[in-house]
């Protein structure tokens, strides 16, 4: 068995929308490398994230994680003096960030990493930064999932049966992964369970051997 996978730690990629569907805001920019069937290989390209830690049980640090950063994205930032994102620019002033999906949130021994995905405009010098302290902004650099799409609702029972479909896919296909499995919520809470895009992901190891084949035979191509 060629597939790493730890149970206690889990990463969530979720969406929690204020009124806009997905298709109205931007989400990473990644290139599909295979597909079969509902689940894909994908190359995301660097991102930005802005980051906070938050403890307790999870969808509470989810919610106050996603509350402290809405703050900062709506306009709770400050705005470097020697960059001009408008005309005019004053330090201090603040600036609106869009939107973008997905959120994020990861289990570590600290508690849990809440976190968005920055507008792909935006790189680390042009970025406002926030006011509040607890924010982190951190680059992302490029990384590789294997990942499964589907619908329905995010509960228990949805997740671990489309997880195990994705794990007998790794293990099928000889696949190396690493990390925590990424779960991913693209729609708004009172989207019709059918219409829902829901995401298990496990990022690929770029050491492996079956993973390495896999780059070259997509490079030949």
């Amino acid at each position: 068995m060629k597939w790493t996978y730890t149970l206690v730690s889990f990463t969530v990629f979720g969406i929690l929308f204020a009124g806009n569907a997905v298709s109205d805001v931007e989400i990473p920019r990644y290139d599909v490398i295979r597909s079969t069937d509902n689940i894909e290989i994908r190359e995301y390209q660097p991102m930005i994230i802005a980051e906070v830690r938050m403890t307790g049980e999870r969808t509470d640090a989810m919610g106050d994680g996603f509350r402290i950063l809405a703050d900062y994205i709506f306009g709770n930032n400050t705005v470097n003096q020697e960059i001009a994102m408008t005309a005019p620019v004053q330090q201090n002033q603040s600036a609106e960030i869009a939107m973008t999906a997905p959120v994020q949130q990861q289990l570590n021994d600290e508690g849990w990493q809440v976190s968005f995905v920055m507008p792909s405009e935006y790189t680390m010098n042009t970025l406002p930064m926030p006011v509040n302290e607890r924010i982190e902004i951190k680059p992302i650099s490029a990384k590789r999932y294997v990942a499964i799409e589907f619908s329905g609702r995010n509960t228990s029972a949805n997740m671990r049966e489309h997880q195990a479909e994705l794990m007998a896919y790794i293990e099928a296909n000889e696949l190396l992964v690493k990390g925590a499995p990424v779960y991913a919520f693209y729609d708004a809470p009172w989207i019709l369970p059918f219409f829902r895009r829901n995401e298990i992901m496990m990022e690929l190891d770029s050491t492996a051997d079956t993973n390495a084949e896999l780059s070259a035979s997509v490079t030949a191509q």
